[in-house]
């Protein structure tokens, strides 16, 4: 692929990736519509058009997801959808992104990987920063919710490394996003009533699933193997911006001191580890 398609690509999928936080706030903000229906819609969604993009352009490719996979892409995914009734959308991204990169560093570290003082460095400032986020005041954020979207970064971050060698990853995610699906009509009914569902809503989670995840996941496995998997893990630095300045513009979420210096913490520390990584 030439090195100017790979770059408007990988922008896409970025975009998409923080796409998704903008597009859960705003219907769980603006919206009747309740977190357990938007989370099934924007599965079922997200379903449908991986599986048509599979059957498109990757019939004979090799790789089918498994259930413990696609558990772990649906706690992600509803944890996902109730934090964000009561996080800003820049703070959600943040503790997202956070979570998944932390999970997956100590990951590495508890199979032996061996990091030099600058890692470890880097890690703890990553590890202060969510704490500090956390922390009492007048702009933390609610706790409960704070801790369902850590939650939603490792479940996250279980899903990225069982992915590691499971096949075709387009494939592989239409197979776990159809798995999740029988799951979340489970969902569905066990939180039916106080389920809301309205036009716009129902609109914002479709776009999510379809648009944001569906698509975006095939742009971002489209662009991926051109990418030097640092980069690629760099790049992702940006998500958590790209999500909070939305928010800002979009949705007029306000940027507080606190954020902003979680934001430095968490996300030069994990660009420090990621960096080290590639020396």
């Amino acid at each position: 692929m030439p090195t100017q398609s790979v770059i408007p690509l990988t922008a896409l999928a970025l975009l998409a990736f923080a796409g998704n936080s903008l597009l859960c706030r705003a219907a769980l903000q603006h919206t009747p519509i309740d977190a357990a229906s938007f989370t099934t819609i924007r599965l079922i969604s997200g379903a449908l058009v991986l599986w048509a993009l599979v059957q498109l352009t990757r019939r004979e490719a090799a790789g089918r997801g498994s259930w413990p996979s696609a558990l772990a892409l649906f706690a992600y995914a509803a944890a996902f959808s109730f934090a964000y009734v009561n996080l800003p959308t820049g703070t959600g991204a943040l503790l997202l992104f956070g979570a998944v990169q932390t999970g997956m560093i100590g990951w590495g570290l508890v199979k032996g990987e061996r990091f030099s003082p600058a890692q470890l460095i880097g890690l703890l400032f990553a590890l202060g920063g969510l704490v500090g986020l956390l922390l009492p005041g007048l702009s933390a954020p609610p706790l409960g919710a704070a801790l369902l979207m850590i939650g939603a970064g490792l479940a996250w971050a279980v899903y990225s490394l069982r992915g590691k060698g499971a096949g075709d990853p387009l494939r592989v995610t239409a197979g776990n996003f159809m798995r999740t699906v029988p799951v979340a009509l489970v969902m569905s009914l066990l939180f039916m009533n106080s389920a809301q569902v309205d036009t716009a809503g129902a609109l914002y989670a479709i776009a999510s699933g379809a648009i944001t995840s569906g698509i975006g996941y095939a742009i971002w496995y489209t662009a991926l193997p051109h990418l030097k998997a640092t980069a690629a893990a760099t790049l992702q630095l940006s998500v958590p911006v790209i999500a909070a300045l939305g928010g800002i513009a979009w949705l007029g979420e306000p940027l507080t001191l606190r954020l902003l210096l979680a934001s430095a913490a968490i996300l030069g520390g994990i660009a420090l580890v990621i960096r080290k990584q590639a020396k």
